[in-house]
């Protein structure tokens, strides 16, 4: 049971974290921000790192997301993961090409992939589960789905030029077919705690994932609802997450945005 947990545990921040945004660039331009979020479980305990990387240019973006564990969480599972995705920007919209996912979790490495099409279309391409029942999804089930990476962009893109986070983004990844059902909270002003030195004006947006198709496999559970603080960091209108609550199935997992790189930004947030 404390395995099993742990590994929801993992799974839910390996989806959850991708800090969105960079300045719209000028062709032939690429805009690069990286960002390291820690996260944080019961009693404290220093669980997880999250780096991720976001380029983006004229009509271009891509995601790079690293994420492994740390300290007590090692002792009962052991986590790395690479996830990347890539894709278009049209007319204000993010549209993936290609997503791709290499996890190791105690030693068993699992292949996600996922191709996404103009037309709608969109072809799994992941490896077979080792063990267990398989996850199966219809052909039309998918049509018009985007990644995890994506929809998260999809919702900071959209926060940031409409100041609302009242959105519901299809996903299919390979590993899960669900809705992310996206609302407003509040605005709230944030208080520097004992692990961040953050403090300002927050937008507050709860999520909860719906699922369409629950994957039999219990390694994939995740969450099903949080809240994310976001706030203006640089100077654009972006809105990038500074905090992050979600409950899972071991507990209340805390995120913290730890440091961020850009063009013309360098912060550390947190108190190391």
């Amino acid at each position: 049971m404390i395995f099993r947990r742990f590994a929801a545990l993992a799974a839910t921040v390996a989806v959850l974290l991708v800090i969105a945004g960079t300045c719209k660039a000028s062709a032939g331009e690429v805009n690069k921000l990286e960002a390291r979020i820690e996260i944080f479980g019961f009693a404290g305990f220093h669980v997880l790192t999250n780096r991720t990387t976001i380029a983006e240019s004229a009509d271009r973006y891509a995601i790079a997301m690293d994420l492994d564990t740390r300290g007590l969480a090692s002792v009962f599972v052991e986590l790395t993961s690479h996830s990347e995705v890539h894709g278009v920007l049209a007319t204000n919209a993010y549209r993936p090409e290609a997503y791709r996912a290499e996890v190791r979790r105690n030693g068993v490495d699992r292949h996600y992939g996922v191709d996404y099409r103009g037309e709608g279309t969109v072809i799994n391409v992941s490896s077979p589960a080792p063990a267990g029942r398989p996850f199966l999804v219809a052909a039309q089930q998918t049509r018009g789905t985007v990644d995890q990476l994506s929809a998260y962009l999809i919702l900071e893109h959209q926060l940031a030029h409409r100041g609302t986070c009242a959105l519901v983004v299809p996903v299919f990844d390979g590993s899960g077919l669900y809705n992310l059902r996206f609302s407003d909270v509040t605005r709230e002003t944030l208080a520097a705690d004992g692990y961040q030195n953050f403090a300002g004006q927050t937008q507050v947006c709860a999520v909860t994932r719906e699922e369409i198709v629950l994957n039999p496999s219990h390694d994939e559970d995740t969450y099903r609802r949080g809240k994310i603080w976001y706030a203006r960091l640089v100077a654009s209108d972006l809105m990038l997450p500074v905090r992050m609550e979600f409950d899972t199935a071991f507990g209340t997992v805390t995120g913290y945005l730890a440091e961020l790189r850009g063009p013309d930004v360098h912060l550390h947030l947190t108190r190391e």
